[in-house]
């Protein structure tokens, strides 16, 4: 979709407390069907396939580091599980480097289009919500995408990292990316977003009502294949933590951990941590 067509649809937009979903003509009519309950997961089919399409770059940015991380684990045939792999993006780069993958995620719509990508390739593409679903052990844990920074409170994030920790064999790896206080710090005063692609386009309202709370309001827009495009809207709380207490929490569920910037030599977004650790062997 052209920008100028985005911002057409711009005055479209509800607020949250009323959304709506439903199919937009050129002509800029709706017509409405009602949302899911709020109880449904992230990423339903129209955000999971927006996020495919359109923002592929922070899979892209992190595989080099993941895989330099990863290059003890390859070399003895370890098992990787794949926490919050959304579409597959990051996945299909570890099982052509070689790996041997779990990937999961909370997302049935993310599923399935990972599936797509990935076909049979991976050891296994589960549905799997932290922090209360039971962990495969594994030799490598990884994330991107701050997929835990997507749970309830600071209690829940502990509860995983725990999670993690317990599941991780003698010598594993574990690698992920978080949401620091300084991401919600760095986006006070951020401006709305929209970005669009030929297929795809979606609207961002960005808000910090508390220190440790950052939410995205979303509008999503696909086509439907009859010139008209589907509308559905999505609101995204992420939890924000203090990382520098994470290498302790690890170390007592006998993980040694570093928080940095990057896997690798990329750059990520501010606020964005890294947490690298190590069960001894």
């Amino acid at each position: 979709m052209p920008i100028e067509a985005l911002l057409r649809l711009n005055h479209l937009w509800v607020s949250p407390r009323r959304a709506n979903t439903g199919h937009v003509r050129v002509d800029g009519s709706c017509n409405h069907e009602k949302v899911s309950e709020r109880g449904d997961p992230y990423y339903r089919h129209d955000l999971a396939l927006v996020h495919h399409r359109g923002f592929a770059f922070h899979a892209s940015a992190c595989t080099p580091g993941i895989l330099d991380l990863l290059a003890p684990v390859l070399a003895n045939h370890g098992l990787v599980l794949e926490l919050g792999c959304g579409t597959g993006l990051l996945t299909k780069e570890l099982i052509a480097a070689g790996h041997r993958v779990i990937a999961t995620d909370a997302s049935p719509a993310m599923l399935e289009i990972a599936h797509s990508v990935i076909g049979d390739r991976a050891e296994e593409l589960r549905l799997l919500t932290l922090p209360d679903d039971t962990l495969p052990e594994a030799d490598a844990i990884v994330t991107i995408g701050h997929p835990i920074s997507y749970l309830a409170d600071s209690d829940a994030v502990d509860r995983a990292l725990i999670a993690m920790a317990r599941a991780l064999r003698s010598g594993g790896l574990l690698a992920i990316d978080i949401c620091d206080l300084a991401w919600g710090e760095a986006r006070r005063s951020a401006p709305n977003l929209g970005r669009a692609g030929p297929d795809w386009a979606i609207i961002t309202e960005f808000s910090v009502p508390s220190p440790d709370r950052f939410i995205r309001d979303m509008t999503t827009f696909v086509p439907n294949g009859d010139g008209s495009w589907h509308r559905d809207t999505e609101r995204h709380e992420n939890v924000l933590v203090d990382t520098t207490c994470i290498p302790a929490l690890l170390h007592a569920h006998g993980v040694v951990a570093r928080v940095g910037n990057a896997f690798g030599a990329e750059t990520l977004p501010d606020g964005l941590r890294v947490v690298i650790g190590h069960r001894s062997a």
